[in-house]
């Protein structure tokens, strides 16, 4: 017998061997800087081996998962960034091989202030070949975001190895050895039993393929054969949809055939639907003629009137050897399309694929989702949640109750080839016929699936689940609104950006609706994120929603104006933020800042004047000369970007000149605003 280690880490559930629990565990997601490496990239040792989970084995041994450092001296070292911040209890650095060279372990907060948390004046090898370094400390005032490990591997005899580093909210041990050689019984427990939707959704034939908006009042579902497709009863497969009726009995309306043009005689699918339910991703190609090409796949947006022509998804190196079948699922972010084909530097047959949104809106060439998810066997109806981490799907290469069985992973970093091992949903879920096509609204709350089983005449019909709160996916907030004309409250067509404020990064791209100019964001908890509107010939107000700690689901209402670009608009620019009763900037208030700098650098003649405010609280004098230094903190800002001074001028009103009621916090914190207003076009 082969008895081989494993690694046991926070937040799976383990089975009768033992159970290892967080509230939040998180591995690095990025390396910021190192003191020195032996290769880059995704070679052996390099920096990144440190990413995600660990995974280097056998443990106590060189392995080509964990990272080396070039150098042998005193002062190396390594500094790591999450994909979201905690309040941390605890930092494990699991050292591979030959442990002991770690003197120093220093937590980064969300404002980039270091706290050190480890210390060990005395480096030297230790009996063990293999070490989870796990240092625990009470609970602080801040979130934890990153960490820097240093080393002195001068006094640790010849080569040392990190695979990994992390972070969690209590003090339970990460990491620990363990004997086991296969994946413990049992699955996923759910709250109650399966339910079908009932004859207002299902029919006697095939339903099929259930796609949830991310607000769950809307569900679309292929049905196959009716004679109420478009092509009658002969017509393969047409998209139908149903809206919820009584929200408390989750009963839902009687569904309707959805009507061209995205039905037609031919095989139609909804594989998704964007966040804000104003575009589809449908399987096919739709040519002019009306006909459709299996050999890719198409979108269509709303329109004033109803859906518009299906148009081709440009997409790098596509192909399908299997085009018969086929499945995608687009991100709520709208920027990564997942795809099951077949291909040839896949694992076998339909394997899962990820392909990223591009600046010219073209889709990059499909990348493998590799080995962790992909089996042999086929593996189809990928379904990522809205927090972007949790992937659902089907398979039938990873062992299970029937012919196809639904699993679900957790996405370890920005690779996304570094996957947890499926986990196969149980037999609540997955039965000895098929079980497939999982979706999942926002709040994590209800998930619907087709299944073979209790269906209306013995055909497949779609169900309703309740997932215990363990497993569902991360927290998010949905966001939603219109976005009008500041001016004259009218409706405005426009694209909604978000980002974190932290990184700068945009993290996903929506429209609104041509009717009434409404929206839908979903916002994953972990980070502080900008949102903003934007229309030719407006200047968009930015807003913000500080989500680093949202412990539940949530949804908020939040309208978005836009200010007509002529000589005395004034726009607030609510994504700056200072230090309390300072004027130096945050780092969160780059982002808002650089599309300044870029507005000013489209537009060379516009010439702009830069108004500080404050409350009332404390002395006006003092809070003149407050809001004053603010704005030529801005100022400098955009200077340093290459702006010309002489565009830009500046003027603090300390108090004086209020948009709220300095009697709570509630409105005075409005008051405290830096706004911009054009002078000069």
């Amino acid at each position: 017998m082969i008895v081989r280690k494993i690694f046991l880490s926070l937040g799976l559930v383990l089975g009768s061997r033992g159970m290892v629990q967080a509230q939040h565990a998180i591995w690095a997601a990025k390396v910021v800087a190192v003191s020195s490496q032996k290769t880059e990239g995704k070679e052996p040792f390099s920096p990144e081996k440190v990413l995600g989970q660990p995974d280097a084995q056998p443990l106590g041994q060189i392995s080509n998962d964990a990272w080396i450092p070039k150098k042998e001296g005193t002062n190396e070292f390594i500094e790591v960034r999450f994909g979201k911040s905690l309040v941390a209890r605890q930092v494990t650095v699991v050292e591979n091989f030959n442990p002991g060279s770690v003197i120093k372990i220093e937590l980064i907060d969300t404002r980039g202030t270091k706290h050190q948390v480890y210390d060990n004046p005395n480096p030297g090898s230790i009996p063990e070949p293999f070490r989870s370094l796990q240092a625990t400390f009470a609970a602080s005032n801040y979130r934890t975001i990153g960490v820097i490990v240093s080393m002195n591997t001068k006094a640790v005899n010849g080569v040392n190895q990190i695979d990994a580093i992390g972070i969690a909210d209590v003090a339970e041990v990460m990491v620990k050895k363990e004997f086991a050689n296969a994946a413990p019984e049992g699955g996923v427990s759910f709250d109650s039993s399966m339910v079908n939707l009932g004859p207002n959704v299902n029919s006697k034939y095939v339903d099929t393929h259930p796609v949830i908006t991310p607000d769950g009042k809307t569900l679309f579902f292929a049905r196959q054969e009716s004679p109420q497709n478009v092509g009658g009863a002969k017509d393969g497969q047409d998209v139908w949809y149903s809206t919820l009726g009584n929200a408390a009995k989750k009963s839902w309306n009687a569904a309707k055939n959805i009507g061209g043009p995205i039905n037609t005689p031919g095989p139609n699918g909804l594989a998704s639907v964007s966040s804000d339910g104003n575009s589809v991703v449908l399987i096919n190609v739709y040519r002019p003629d009306g006909s459709l090409d299996p050999k890719g796949v198409s979108m269509a947006r709303r329109t004033k009137t109803g859906w518009g022509m299906p148009v081709k998804m440009e997409i790098e190196d596509f192909y399908n050897d299997d085009p018969e079948n086929v499945d995608y699922f687009l991100a709520t972010s709208g920027k990564v399309l997942l795809m099951a084909v077949a291909r040839k530097d896949g694992q076998g047959e339909q394997d899962l694929y990820v392909s990223f949104l591009k600046p010219d809106r073209g889709w990059s060439r499909p990348k493998n989702l590799g080995a962790a998810v992909n089996s042999k066997k086929p593996e189809f109806a990928p379904f990522l949640a809205a927090d972007g981490k949790t992937l659902y799907f089907a398979s039938e290469g990873h062992g299970g109750y029937g012919n196809a069985d639904i699993f679900y992973s957790k996405r370890l970093d920005d690779t996304w080839t570094n996957w947890t091992a499926p986990r196969n949903l149980g037999s609540s879920i997955n039965s000895t016929d098929f079980d497939g096509y999982f979706t999942l609204a926002a709040s994590g709350e209800d998930a619907y699936l087709v299944s073979a089983r209790k269906g209306i005449d013995n055909s497949r019909d779609i169900f309703r689940i309740n997932l215990t709160p363990q497993f569902k996916p991360e927290v998010v907030t949905l966001i939603r609104g219109r976005v009008l004309d500041a001016s004259t409250q009218k409706p405005v067509v426009a694209t909604i950006r978000y980002e974190n404020l932290l990184t700068g990064e945009e993290i996903g791209v929506a429209e609104t609706s041509p009717v009434d100019g409404s929206y839908t964001i979903v916002l994953p908890s972990g980070a502080h994120y900008g949102y903003r509107a934007e229309a030719e010939d407006y200047l968009a107000e930015s807003d913000n929603l500080d989500a680093t700690d949202k412990q539940k689901y949530s949804e908020m209402t939040q309208d978005l104006f836009l200010v007509p670009f002529a000589v005395g608009s004034t726009i607030k620019l609510n994504n700056i933020f200072f230090a309390q009763s300072k004027y130096f900037l945050r780092e969160n208030s780059y982002p808002e800042l650089l599309r300044l700098v870029r507005i000013l650098k489209d537009y060379p003649t516009v010439e702009i004047k830069l108004e500080g405010h404050t409350d009332n609280q404390g002395d006006a004098l003092l809070n003149v000369k407050l809001s004053l230094d603010r704005v030529n903190e801005v100022k400098k800002y955009l200077v340093s970007k290459g702006i010309g001074g002489s565009r830009i001028t500046t003027e603090g009103y300390g108090g004086s000149k209020p948009i709220g009621s300095n009697e709570k916090e509630e409105t005075r914190k409005l008051n405290r605003r830096v706004e911009f207003r054009v002078t000069k076009k």
